[in-house]
């Protein structure tokens, strides 16, 4: 019978200690990305499975990992509820995890679930590129609202939903619009951004950027009220619902009719959005879809699928409600510093962690 190569056999073929392979397969992220690279090829190359690590489970658990980093944040009820429905439709359990949007404590939560699990999906994840690579290279990933090659992903189409939520203030009679941002780190709010000026320069809309909110909440959109009647503004587009709902509110408590004198858009159409007042208009995104078709794609993967190299793209719609109007003609918005400018890609590509 044909010996099966071992973890030293590995190690040896790569150049590295047994103990460095052990951290490469079972703690993604600590180690170096050439000498992991390495330690991947030789082991491809000398049919040695990870699963034959002490700690990894070889066998079918049936069992998911979702990773949210704000249990808080209602975006993501709607995703989770996808996914379980999904799941138990095929007998499996989900692994929920809260990661307080930080990127130290999601990867080590994570490197603990891999034990467990037979796939991840990492919602909006905070890692660095590298780890959720290098995790991939242990058990099936999906990623949701990031774009990133090599890993599966399912993003939102943000371009167009910008696009129609501009479209719409236009409209009304908008001639400039203020972005309230969320997370530097959000690879959402780098493409959001970045389809905004590219919106308002085609539009000859003028257009200036708040923020950013890096913990994107309702107390973050409130504290930007302020800075956004300072400026006159008639019409403001939020990173999310969350964040234009604060906005919304530090508007209210400032003297200032929403949207007699300034309206509001947010993302998501969380059911916060339903129940606010005035209801928030909000480019909604399928958010119930993208759970269930990330656990069914994780299936189908952990049973030896091979998924498309290509992202899987959800459609948006703009819900208008009672947060929009036409434009106050006692209001005009001073000369902003962000003008429409012809917009450069570095806005977007240079996000590397995600975000909702």
């Amino acid at each position: 019978m044909e010996r099966r190569p071992t973890i030293y056999d590995v190690a040896q073929a790569a150049g590295v200690a047994a103990s460095t392979v052990s951290r490469a397969f079972a703690r993604p992220g600590r180690v170096n990305a050439e000498t992991a690279a390495r330690i991947f090829s030789a082991a491809e190359e000398l049919g040695y499975r990870s699963s034959s690590l002490p700690g990894l489970v070889p066998t079918r658990t049936r069992t998911l990992a979702v990773v949210v980093t704000d249990i808080t944040n209602p975006f993501y009820g709607d995703i989770i509820r996808g996914a379980h429905e999904a799941a138990a439709e095929v007998g499996y359990t989900l692994l929920l995890s809260h990661t307080q949007e930080d990127a130290q404590l999601e990867r080590e939560w994570t490197e603990r679930e891999l034990r467990a699990v037979e796939g991840v999906l990492l919602t909006s994840s905070r890692m660095s590129d590298q780890a959720i690579r290098m995790m991939a290279k242990q058990k099936p990933v999906i990623v949701l609202n990031r774009r990133l090659p090599e890993v599966p992903n399912i993003l939102v189409d943000n371009a167009r939903g910008v696009r129609r939520a501009v479209e719409h203030l236009t409209e009304l009679g908008h001639d400039s619009i203020t972005y309230v941002a969320g997370p530097e780190s959000s690879w959402t709010d780098g493409t959001r951004w970045q389809a905004l000026r590219e919106a308002t320069y085609e539009l000859d809309i003028r257009l200036r950027r708040v923020g950013p909110c890096n913990t994107p909440t309702v107390q973050a959109g409130f504290g930007r009220a302020a800075e956004i009647a300072s400026q006159r503004a008639t019409a403001v587009i939020a990173y999310n619902d969350v964040v234009a709902i604060g906005v919304l509110k530090g508007l209210l408590r400032l003297g200032l009719s929403v949207p007699g004198d300034v309206s509001v858009v947010g993302f998501d159409n969380t059911l916060l959005a339903e129940i606010t007042e005035p209801e928030l208009t909000t480019v909604a995104a399928p958010l119930h879809a993208m759970g269930a078709t990330g656990v069914k794609n994780l299936v189908a993967m952990a049973g030896g699928a091979v998924p498309s190299r290509e992202p899987i793209v959800m459609p948006v719609r703009l819900v208008v409600r009672r947060s929009t109007g036409q434009r106050s003609r006692k209001r005009t918005s001073p000369a902003f510093g962000t003008t429409n400018a012809p917009p450069s890609a570095s806005a977007a590509t240079s996000m590397e962690a995600g975000s909702t």
